[in-house]
């Protein structure tokens, strides 16, 4: 595909005093080091080359507009000139580059993670361990001001417009929703005084930049919890955002409390774009769309039919900054999809870490993690094309290294082809055919079905010997574990016989995606909008209550009766991602999976798998005990080569055998083949 290809996505389009040349914005992301010391360069060279390759416009991390809207203690504020000077290196850039940015504005109220939170009233967010104080009259009239401040200095910074945080459940969004304005003032009450603090703002924000400056205002469309704005009320106040000075309307979906998934890989692509389409016509202004929006493909189809005149994608300029160019040079089929796995990027953030992403370790390590050209050119042999072994031999052979890549099945992938059968981990497919690119541009030799030897390997001479051949299987001492009816994770995925009672040995990630894989109800089809807003008891005619259906959505029984298991005390699935986790959780009650934590394994036999919970014994009357108790490094070739005097580096799960960890093996892949 070229350009014409994508007629829609690559038309110009004027935005405030702005000539676009496409329509792809990079939307917000916070990083994580935006206040390091040496934020500002990382920041520079992080947007720099997003700019470069593309990107019509770049909406920064969020910045708040005074100390009280921090998310947390050490965030970001924009409230003194003294401040603009690690500003004006991040727009330098970025200008030098061609593109454009805006700074989001926003102030987290509630969800601020300091003592110092306030909110419109003093609720509590279910998701913070904190509780608000209510703002005042005037302290509200206060932060109106400091807004219009934030703007004035964004725009001396050198920045090209704002955008204003006004959904996702951030204080905003807290006044505009019944749920959490219980006031009686004239900030509160019916729609006009709970519209009157957004409207304030973008009056003072138009007022202190002038006419041409870009005012994005992000709108929550769908609040996704109980007493949230109702779409009459979503629709009349974009009317007003417009007249308030708005140069365009960024779509918002769901707040962080909801309890629908809106960003997951499990989320089909632009499920929500028909949130966006229904505002069409009601504002004269451009509308934006967003939300797992990940193929360029996808982004030209949403703008040709008439659902926005721009996309908004953010986790897919982690995954590959070179997303618009690669569109507009016909190779979309070389652009490094974001999964929607969130490990690596929201993950990280909210665990207070570095945000980065898990199909490109180099996402906010630009200036660290150099792929530059190899001094000395080597042979260099990568054993096991799992993600470790890919991401290590393409970007070795990227460097000017001979690469020969050695797999003993059929096909590349490893553990990622079981990973991609799991319900909702379709995404991996884009993973792989990314991967079978690079070998094919990069020029790596791929030897499928050959599984290489000690021996081979000697004779064959290699500079460097990289072993990345995975994990496997932990068995653990249980009487009778090697029993017909038990069998391993790996069989149970690909499709082996289960009965119809299960037990599950294990509850980490890999014992939720087993559990998932036997419960799922009938085929999955990731493409399936309605399928899974109905799912997630998401009416798109409920206007009235924020999208969500007046009754919830009925439990959906597996026609298994599973139960999962975990030798530790405490809650099953500790592990699994921040952001994803409860939705694992969520989907497993649903379908009647039971958990059992503290279980102590006597055995199995005839009458099933014997248990000690709570020092009581018991007896689980199943047909099938599928074991899901870790792995062990395969090391086997490693050893091998060691005892014939050949040092060889270790990578991946060969490595660490870990929850077979993708984000960590493609990352010391990279690393490892950076330094070589």
């Amino acid at each position: 595909m070229t350009k014409t290809d994508f007629p829609h996505l690559f038309a110009p389009l004027e935005l405030g005093g702005i000539t676009l040349p496409n329509r792809v914005i990079m939307g917000s992301m916070h990083l994580g080091f935006e206040e390091d010391a040496d934020g500002p360069e990382r920041l520079a060279a992080f947007y720099r080359e997003r700019a470069a390759a593309g990107a019509a416009l770049i909406v920064t991390g969020g910045v708040s507009p005074n100390a009280a809207g921090r998310l947390t203690p050490g965030s970001a504020v924009l409230d003194d000139a003294a401040d603009l000077s690690g500003h004006r290196t991040v727009t330098s850039a970025v200008h030098a580059a061609g593109g454009r940015i805006a700074l989001q504005l926003l102030h987290a109220g509630r969800y601020a993670a300091h003592p110092g939170l306030v909110a419109p009233s003093p609720l509590q967010a279910p998701i913070s361990p904190l509780p608000p104080r209510e703002l005042s009259s005037e302290e509200i009239e206060q932060t109106v001001e400091d807004y219009a401040r934030a703007a004035r200095l964004a725009r001396e910074a050198g920045y090209d417009g704002v955008e204003i945080m006004g959904s996702e459940g951030y204080l905003i969004n807290q006044f505009t929703a019944p749920r959490t304005n219980h006031r009686s003032d004239r900030w509160g009450g019916d729609f006009a005084g709970r519209t009157r603090f957004p409207l304030e703002v973008l009056r003072s924000v138009r007022a202190a930049v002038g006419p041409e400056f870009l005012i994005i205002y992000r709108l929550s469309m769908l609040d996704l919890v109980p007493d949230g704005a109702p779409f009459a009320e979503v629709a009349e106040l974009a009317r007003l955002v417009e007249e308030a000075g708005a140069s365009a309307i960024n779509t918002g979906i769901g707040w962080h409390e909801a309890r629908v998934p809106t960003i997951a890989g499990s989320v089909p692509r632009a499920a929500f774009a028909w949130v966006t389409k229904r505002l069409s016509g009601r504002a004269g202004i451009p509308l934006i769309t967003t939300n797992r929006i990940n193929t360029p493909e996808t982004a030209e189809r949403l703008i040709a039919e008439g659902v926005a005149d721009m996309v908004s994608l953010a986790r897919p300029f982690l995954a590959d900054p070179e997303f618009v160019s690669k569109a507009q040079a016909g190779r979309s089929d070389r652009i490094n999809t974001c999964i929607g796995c969130n490990q690596a990027c929201l993950d990280h953030t909210f665990a207070g870490k570095p945000a980065s992403c898990l199909v490109n370790p180099r996402a906010g390590r630009e200036t660290e993690l150099l792929i530059a050209p190899a001094i000395e050119r080597k042979r260099i042999a990568v054993v096991g094309s799992g993600p470790a072994g890919l991401a290590c031999a393409t970007t070795a052979a990227s460097r000017g290294h001979s690469v020969t890549l050695y797999e003993a099945a059929e096909r590349i992938g490893g553990q990622l082809n079981l990973a991609l059968q799991v319900p909702g981990k379709s995404e991996f497919r884009e993973t792989l055919r990314y991967f079978a690119g690079r070998i094919e541009e990069t020029g790596v030799e791929l030897r499928l079905g050959q599984r290489a030897t000690a021996g081979s390997l000697a004779e064959d001479a290699f500079d460097e010997v990289v072993i990345a051949t995975g994990v496997l299987p932990r068995t653990p001492e249980i009487p009778g574990i090697d029993r017909p009816e038990v069998l391993g994770y790996i069989d149970a995925i690909n499709g082996a016989h289960v009965g119809d009672r299960v037990a599950i040995l294990g509850s980490g990630a890999i014992g939720f995606d087993v559990a998932e894989a036997l419960t799922q109800l009938g085929e999955e089809d990731p493409a399936d909008i309605a399928g899974f807003l109905a799912h997630w008891g998401v009416d798109p005619a409920e206007y009235d209550t924020a999208g969500l259906a007046t009754a919830p959505p009925a439990p959906e029984p597996s026609a298994r009766s599973v139960v999962m298991l975990q030798r530790r005390a405490g809650k099953p699935g500790a592990g699994l991602g921040k952001t994803t986790g409860w939705i694992h959780r969520a989907e497993l009650s649903r379908r009647g999976v039971q958990m059992l934590a503290g279980v102590n394994y006597l055995g199995i036999d005839d009458a099933g798998l014997r248990i000690e919970v709570d020092g009581e014994e018991r007896v689980l009357e199943v047909d099938s005990v599928v074991v899901c108790a870790g792995q062990e490094p395969d090391r086997g070739l490693a050893d091998a080569l060691a005892a014939d005097g050949i040092t060889a580096h270790i990578i991946g799960g060969a490595d660490v055998a870990a929850e077979l960890d993708a984000k960590r093996a493609i990352d010391q892949g990279t690393r490892l083949a950076a330094m070589l």
